[in-house]
């Protein structure tokens, strides 16, 4: 008997049944989260020379120049750390680091190219891979998590340089921690790099009682000469509106025909990711080639939201398609969400799911 049909343009349904990220409980060994300390598969071919300045916007042309200065100043021939004060004007590098910027803080908004230069930045920096560490600030706090703090600046310390992608402080907890391991790591000669939405000096604020832990955050700050990147979303640039959800049968019949793909209904997802441990939703989607959804609707607090921007994040870097049914993406997270202090969390989570689900169109429609 020939198999069912799915909806117009996926195809026979095959077998077997689509993966289930729900069935999912990944372990991640500790050396798995050092080894994977590199720019994500999206990233794997970015280079400064494909990075596309805005011509209305000279500060994107000004941060290429500034970070391939500073990529150049950490080549061969000194030790970890000189090449960053020849790049802020500092000299011949002496034996003690001079007081000052050790690092470069890439701020802006969302979709302007920052983990793009990031990821140039390490690709460009004349260094053996196991010499420099690639990781979201997430990333970074649960390697700590799973090392411990001295065996994390023991790994660290022997870097030339250390990426940081979506740098974000949203409990005194991380403050303290992130505070105390960049030190750590900048008295050793590692060369810092970071990316985020808000100034070094601005972070934590509208999350936890800034104010009381101003020292720490000044100390972050003072690592760091911030750059600021001007400009509109790429991924809405000259782009169409974010396509509308599909039904139910479209999605189901897209997962069923498509290889790789997991199927889930929305909320027991939701369910599923508060009983796995963040750092370990990169391996949640291992082998996923499409992600389909079900009845997505309005998630139903903060917890849960903070847990679903990691989930993005991952796919976004894996560049996983994500098709959905239900209601579209920007209607995710509530007013007085998109108002709070996780707002650029939240914002960034609705650009990056709006652009794998314009992927995802494919799968309905392969024309």
């Amino acid at each position: 008997m020939s198999s069912p049909l799915a909806p117009s343009g996926s195809g026979p349904i095959t077998d077997p049944a689509p993966l289930s990220l729900c069935a999912r409980e990944p372990h991640v060994p500790a050396d798995r989260l050092v080894a994977e300390m590199v720019p994500p598969p999206r990233f794997d071919s970015v280079r400064f020379s494909t990075y596309i300045p805005d011509p209305n916007q000279p500060s994107q042309t000004e941060a290429v120049e500034v970070l391939e200065g500073f990529a150049s100043g950490l080549g061969p021939g000194g030790a970890p750390g000189a090449g960053k004060r020849r790049l802020f004007g500092f000299g011949k590098a002496p034996k003690k680091a001079p007081a000052g910027p050790r690092g470069v803080y890439l701020d802006g908004g969302y979709g302007v190219g920052k983990t793009h230069l990031l990821a140039s930045l390490w690709h460009a920096t004349p260094a053996e891979p196991e010499l420099k560490a690639f990781g979201t600030f997430v990333e970074l706090t649960n390697l700590v998590g799973a090392l411990g703090f001295q065996q994390t600046v023991r790994t660290l310390s022997g870097h030339r340089l250390l990426c940081i992608d979506e740098f974000e402080l949203d409990d005194p907890g991380d403050t303290v921690l992130v505070s105390t391991l960049l030190g750590k790591l900048v008295d050793a000669g590692v060369a810092l790099a970071a990316t985020s939405n808000t100034l070094p000096g601005k972070l934590g604020e509208g999350r936890f009682a800034a104010a009381d832990f101003l020292r720490e955050i000044q100390g972050l700050s003072a690592h760091f000469r911030a750059l600021r990147i001007d400009g509109e979303d790429y991924r809405h640039r000259g782009l169409p509106e974010a396509p509308p959800p599909y039904s139910d049968a479209q999605v189901t019949g897209a997962a069923h025909a498509t290889e790789g793909a997991s199927l889930d209904a929305f909320s027991p997802l939701l369910e599923h990711l508060a009983r796995v441990h963040p750092s370990r939703y990169g391996a949640l989607t291992d082998g996923i080639k499409a992600v389909c959804l079900t009845g997505v609707r309005p998630v139903p607090d903060q917890s849960t939201a903070l847990r679903l921007v990691v989930l993005a994040d991952r796919l976004y870097d894996r560049e996983v398609p994500v098709l959905a049914s239900g209601l579209p993406f920007d209607q995710l997270f509530s007013d007085e969400m998109l108002n709070g202090g996780y707002r650029k969390k939240y914002f960034r989570a609705i650009s990056r799911l709006t652009a794998l689900a314009r992927d995802a169109g494919k799968l309905v429609d392969p024309r």
